[in-house]
């Protein structure tokens, strides 16, 4: 199978190198902005393709497929251009800046028939999915998710410390994991929201600091506090507190409550999330089947999140 992997950053790179692990496909085009980057990643993995035009990558011979680690402001557009071109493609998180947007991708898939996958990652730590298999068997029950997601970007940097040419934002990108995820493990939809948000900064136009309350009907409540302020420590750290237990993830490991560490090695294949999102995204193309994390799966929580932008802007 061969893949066209969009954007050289430092998530790109995480895909090229899960990719590496899963027989049989190969990365044969790598597309950026940057000749320096693109350069030094075709390099790495001995891509020998490169360009800065999507299309051209598409084109390829023998292309299966498209990975897009993009800024959010092209998400949809690169998305939709990957299908009508006849192309199975995975767009990671968020799959759009807007409920408008999420929903012409959802339409443009339907209409293609392809397999379209966003980047929910959460969805495949092995983390979360060991407190998801304990709730699919009866076994524990959320009452309440709290979750921190935090970071330090005074400035407009990427994950490696490297200079970013797009703006971040805390609710459609880093809140959409755990709003998609309360959903998920739940097994419920969201029924209520409610989000403030603190000061604009003055250069990067967003707000640094956000906080979310959501709900589902059964009564379990998810609270979600995000920060680009916070000097350390950094990441997501979700808190499970349930009936019969209570589990804390930070990204593919998990503790009880007690910081006691739970033995994650036989839940899947492979330790790390990343790389079982792009061994089921393969695997749908493969099988001809829906993916977990399809655009259509993930639209709900874009919805969520419209709801919660227009919550913050009538605060204003």
């Amino acid at each position: 199978m061969k893949i066209v992997l969009a954007g050289a950053g430092a998530f790109g790179m995480k895909h090229i190198d899960a990719l590496h692990k899963i027989d049989g496909v190969e990365v044969i085009s790598v597309v950026g902005r940057s000749p320096v980057a693109l350069k030094e990643t075709a390099d790495k993995y001995g891509i020998k393709h490169m360009t800065n035009d999507l299309a051209e990558a598409l084109a390829l011979p023998g292309v299966d497929a498209a990975i897009l680690c993009t800024p959010t402001q092209l998400h949809a557009e690169q998305a939709i251009q990957c299908m009508l071109a006849g192309k199975h493609v995975m767009v990671e998180i968020p799959m759009a800046d807007s409920l408008a947007d999420s929903e012409e991708i959802c339409r443009v898939q339907a209409e293609t028939g392809l397999v379209a996958m966003a980047g929910h990652t959460r969805r495949f730590n092995p983390s979360h999915q060991f407190v998801h298999k304990k709730i699919k068997a009866g076994e524990f029950n959320i009452q309440q998710m709290d979750v921190q997601t935090y970071f330090f970007r005074r400035s407009n940097m990427n994950a490696l410390g490297q200079p970013r040419s797009w703006t971040d934002h805390l609710l459609w990108h880093h809140a959409c994991h755990t709003v998609d995820l309360f959903a998920y493990q739940t097994g419920q939809t969201i029924t209520q929201v409610n989000a403030i948000q603190g000061p604009i900064h003055p250069e990067l136009g967003i707000a640094m600091d956000m906080s979310l309350q959501l709900k589902v009907a059964s009564g379990a409540i998810c609270t979600l506090s995000l920060s680009f302020n916070n000097n350390g420590p950094l990441g997501s750290f979700f808190r499970y507190i349930g009936d019969t237990g209570t589990y804390i993830a930070r990204y593919d490991d998990l503790v009880d409550g007690y910081e006691k560490p739970i033995d994650l090695s036989k839940v899947d294949v492979s330790m790390n999330g990343i790389e079982l999102q792009d061994r089921e995204f393969i695997a749908a193309i493969r099988e001809d089947r829906e993916p977990n994390a399809s655009v259509q799966q993930c639209l709900p929580a874009m919805r969520v999140l419209h709801a919660a932008e227009q919550q913050l802007k009538a605060a204003k």
